[in-house]
């Protein structure tokens, strides 16, 4: 006779709060059936191993039925099963679980047990309009009943005949879940969220290409690993096994730099293998490419609160039965517990890059440029990371020669001192493009560094804190001996009206839209005419604004450069030269009002004063306009910094043109 009653909940219908609030994505209904069948499956294997069960335990595993024209889905197991008593107390009250009652009576036998037999059951009403649970239990004299529910808190259940130990649990698919009766979307499901879990789990058959089509053979599809490589010791395996996973994990990828095997069980347990992919193509830096699992089932691969931000740049699993996760197992739960499991997982990954900075150098160095934009990143990102970081990180010069931070010290120590004792790192980002300022580097006897990484502005910025009396400057910010001074720079003496007017002939024949700083100094016959250069604080901070540094101020500034005019240089003298005879000296300015005039009189002083300036400045202007070695020079220096584009490049190749061939037709 059949038995009806009232689910035990505390609200007047559970189902409404299951299907909106608790579970927020429909599709974890099957890793829950799946999940509480394995630790059915589970449970029995500990009953067989403490004694409890003498009985054959026959073939254990899970099977996925799916009727795709009756749309229903059976998820079946022959695990402990259950009694009336047992569906009356696990499933009519809803939320009390089984698994920790059990856990701690066998917990010697058992490693885990997943699921939550009660909540994670009534995920099925998700996506079935009914459910049934046709369930035998391993008991001596146990009858089988068949529980029945069609999604309201009422249900029926009644005795039948059934041969096997285990539950069968099927769902009878709502209309707007019919997606759910389709083998490509169980499979799919099933490739997810089941892929490493510990008991075979089955659907359908192998199939093998017969007659011009897939036919279905005797063979059951398991479509998981039940010994995934991270729930094996390390010493059990070689490189050749780890390879082969991060393909199983990522078969499109290309071989990962290196891997750390995790392996703790105290004070949490916690296992994983974690990839660093390769960096190559930076703008394409993929995150969420580690996959959380629970006891082999797969929660998320969203693990930024479990692990520090630049670690999400690797890839792999982590399994953890400690990590806290909310009822519907969706996400992290606040908990002091991930804090040290992120602690740790930071030490082994430390740990793993200084041990082969110690015993495999070459490695390290051959695999640096795909790995530096991660290391940058986490030394910027994770104070403890980067106190480790620095005993490991490598630097790499302008000629493809590797230093460790120790060892580049003590190698430009001697000549890269400056007179202030502090240690001055010359570096560039782009060898071609710079390729004049680091030979004139070179030729005073300096090293040159290469940080071409995106994060190079933030990261120079960092190793001035973090290295002692030491101070970064790329190699195009300045003249060569102004980089590393050696002694006080002795300044150019020149008037007043004679830096008015330097300033004002080369700032007319410079590209508009930027500010320039013009200085004459002496830098030698020899050296280049002008040096256009940007200063290496603005330029730096411009970069980290444009990183999203938190200096917007910097990034909303117009591009400013320092020209600095060698007046030693004989084109530059000669320009000069000329322009005295082109242009009168400024006449001497009318005085400027007494302190006592009224502010009419100081109006007129002062526009009479401008009026002289204005016309020496248009005469300046008009002479460094028709001037070609002026241009010439100008042009050459903007060349050589990158910034000749366009029309002017265009004039400038027509001008050189021409001065070529002057020089040999005349």
């Amino acid at each position: 006779m059949a038995n009806k009653g009232q689910i035990g909940v505390t609200t007047e219908n559970i189902f409404p709060v299951i299907k909106q609030f608790l579970y927020s994505d429909h599709e974890i209904f099957l890793r829950e059936l799946v999940a509480n069948a394995v630790d059915a499956t589970q449970k029995m294997k500990a009953l067989a191993a403490s004694g409890d069960y003498k009985e054959e335990l026959g073939e254990l595993k899970v099977n996925i039925e799916l009727d795709e024209k009756k749309k229903t889905l059976k998820i079946i197991d022959n695990g402990i099963g259950m009694t009336e008593e047992e569906v009356d107390k696990y499933i009519n009250q809803i939320a009390f679980s089984s698994a920790g009652e059990f856990l701690e009576k066998y917990k010697d036998q058992i490693g885990s047990i997943i699921g939550h037999f009660g909540l994670g059951f009534y995920s099925a009403f998700m996506v079935a309009k009914k459910v049934t649970i046709e369930t035998l239990s391993w008991k001596e004299g146990a009858k089988a009943v068949k529980w029945t529910c069609d999604g309201s808190p009422s249900y029926e259940m009644k005795e039948i005949e059934k041969a096997d130990r285990g539950t069968v649990i099927t769902l009878y698919l709502d209309d707007d879940a019919k997606e759910y009766a389709e083998k490509a979307r169980i499979d799919a499901l099933l490739q997810k969220y089941c892929k490493f879990m510990p008991v075979p789990i089955v659907f359908g058959k192998e199939q093998e290409w017969k007659d011009g089509k897939y036919v279905d053979t005797d063979k059951d599809k398991v479509i998981n690993s039940v010994e995934p490589l991270w729930t094996k010791a390390p010493g059990e395996l070689k490189e050749e096994d780890y390879m082969d996973f991060y393909r199983t994990l990522f078969p499109m990828n290309e071989e990962p730099l290196f891997y750390i095997h995790l392996n703790v069980d105290y004070p949490f347990n916690l296992t994983g293998i974690l990839y660093f992919p390769k960096l190559k193509d930076r703008v394409a830096v993929e995150r969420n490419k580690i996959s959380l699992y629970c006891n082999q089932m797969f929660v998320t691969d969203h693990v930024d609160n479990i692990v520090p931000d630049f670690l999400t740049l690797l890839h792999g699993v982590i399994d953890s039965p400690d990590i806290p996760l909310n009822v519907s197992r969706s996400y992290l739960q606040s908990d002091a517990s991930v804090k040290k499991i992120s602690t740790y997982i930071t030490k082994k990954v430390a740990d793993r890059l200084e041990s082969i900075f110690k015993e495999q150098r070459d490695q390290l160095e051959g695999k640096w440029d795909n790995l530096k934009l991660f290391i940058e990143y986490g030394m910027l990102s994770d104070e403890k990371f980067c106190e480790r970081a620095l005993k490991f990180a490598l630097l790499k010069n302008t000629d493809g020669k590797y230093f460790s931070f120790e060892e580049y010290e003590k190698a430009v120590a001697d000549k890269q001192t400056d007179k202030d004792k502090k240690k001055v790192y010359l570096y560039a980002t782009n060898v071609q493009d710079q390729y004049a300022f680091i030979q004139a580097a070179k030729d005073k006897g300096y090293d040159v560094l290469l940080m071409d990484c995106e994060l190079d502005a933030h990261y120079v910025n960092l190793l001035e804190q973090k290295l002692t009396d030491t101070r970064f400057a790329r190699v195009d910010s300045d003249a060569v001996d102004n980089l590393i001074p050696k002694e006080d720079r002795v300044k150019l003496e020149m008037k007043e009206d004679e830096r008015y007017d330097l300033e004002n002939l080369f700032k007319a024949v410079m590209p508009e839209g930027n500010d320039y700083f013009v200085t004459g100094e002496n830098l030698g016959a020899d050296a280049a005419p002008i040096l256009i250069t940007q200063n290496e604080f603005m330029r730096r901070y411009r970069e980290m604004s444009a990183l999203g540094g938190g200096m917007n101020f910097y990034g909303s500034m117009p591009e400013s450069y320092n020209v600095t005019v060698n007046m030693e240089n004989p084109l530059v003298a000669k320009i000069w030269n000329a322009k005295l005879s082109y242009v009168k000296p400024q006449d001497e300015l009318p005085a400027e009002a007494p302190s006592d005039a009224s502010e009419e009189e100081k109006t007129k002083a002062r526009e009479a004063r401008e009026a002289v300036r204005k016309a020496h400045r248009a005469d300046v202007e008009a002479f460094a306009k028709d001037n070609e070695i002026l241009h010439q020079i100008v042009d050459l220096a903007l060349l050589g910094s990158g910034m000749l584009k366009g029309k002017a490049l265009s004039e400038f190749i027509a001008r050189s043109q021409k001065v070529v061939s002057d020089a040999y037709l005349s």
